[in-house]
């Protein structure tokens, strides 16, 4: 069974960096697009940045300049490198993958950030 597995998550103060992964298992096939969303308490899910199978990348005004989405296609993984990170960034961020065009999602990782 195909599984998005994310890790990373964590108690961190403010101005301070994570760094989430999002593995593909389970699938000999590779991750092509995927993205980052989070949850924060009593909020809508919100989409943080994407990846295509490209490289091309998309990112929320909110996290412009601070995260940055990557890719490993040689481990079916993509991260999530989170810096200067703020309190109103705290949330369940979750992973999701198009893996031969089903579209999955992880089961989420906590960020809480600290002021």
């Amino acid at each position: 069974q195909v599984q998005l597995v994310e890790s990373g998550g964590g108690l961190v103060q403010a101005g301070g960096s994570l760094r989430l992964s999002c593995a593909a298992s389970g699938t000999t096939f590779s991750i092509n697009a995927a993205g980052w969303s989070r949850q924060a308490p009593g909020k809508q899910r919100e989409l943080v940045a994407t990846i295509s199978s490209g490289g091309s990348t998309y990112y929320a005004d909110s996290v412009k300049g601070r995260f940055t989405i990557s890719r490993d296609n040689a481990k079916n993984t993509v991260y999530l490198q989170m810096n200067s990170l703020k309190p109103e960034d705290t949330a369940v961020y979750y992973c999701n993958a198009e893996i031969v065009g089903t579209s999955k999602w992880g089961k989420g990782t906590l960020v809480t950030v600290s002021s």
